[in-house]
């Protein structure tokens, strides 16, 4: 892992820490999460395979991402703040959730480069898993954690009623 993919771990992670006081949610509140994954997924992500069992893999991830990311905006508090506009205080649970996907991520990552790689290598060769695979996987369960929290909060900011539930989606 280079140092940028460090910083963009931990942009993730300090993304949810930052929403345990509330946050209104617009901005870089909602949006960097997102704008973060779309950059790892142009910088890393080339193809999606699908021989073997690597679209099984990819599959499982992308799931998993998405019940984390699901359940991470279940367990954020959504509400209107004095002037109407929306807030999202995140829970421990909801902070714990984003830190265990995106923990599971980078320990994965860690493992494979100080001392895991050659078993990862067997396991990958008994499965019929490319290497591409993992590197999909991996992006697509960040991508999909990432999307459905955001649009758990956005559906839940706009079913709070009153004018200013519709400004999250446009203002940036």
């Amino acid at each position: 892992m280079t140092t940028s993919d460090y910083i963009l771990n931990g942009a993730l992670i300090l993304s949810i820490i930052r929403q345990l006081r509330g946050r209104r949610l617009e901005g870089l509140s909602l949006y960097l999460p997102l704008g973060i994954v779309a950059y790892v997924c142009t910088k890393y992500l080339r193809s999606v395979p699908t021989g073997g069992h690597s679209l099984t893999l990819v599959a499982c991830a992308a799931g998993a991402g998405l019940a984390l990311g699901v359940l991470c905006g279940v367990y954020t508090h959504v509400y209107r703040g004095a002037n109407g506009s929306p807030f999202a205080r995140a829970t421990g649970i909801a902070a714990g959730l984003w830190i265990l996907g995106v923990g599971a991520r980078l320990g994965f990552s860690l493992y494979a480069e100080h001392g895991g790689g050659p078993a990862i290598v067997r396991f990958s060769q008994a499965h019929e898993l490319s290497m591409q695979s993992w590197i999909a996987a991996l992006i697509l369960m960040s991508l999909s954690e990432v999307v459905s929290r955001t649009l758990v909060l956005i559906v839940r900011a706009r079913r709070l009623g009153g004018g200013a539930g519709g400004a999250i989606i446009t203002q940036s």
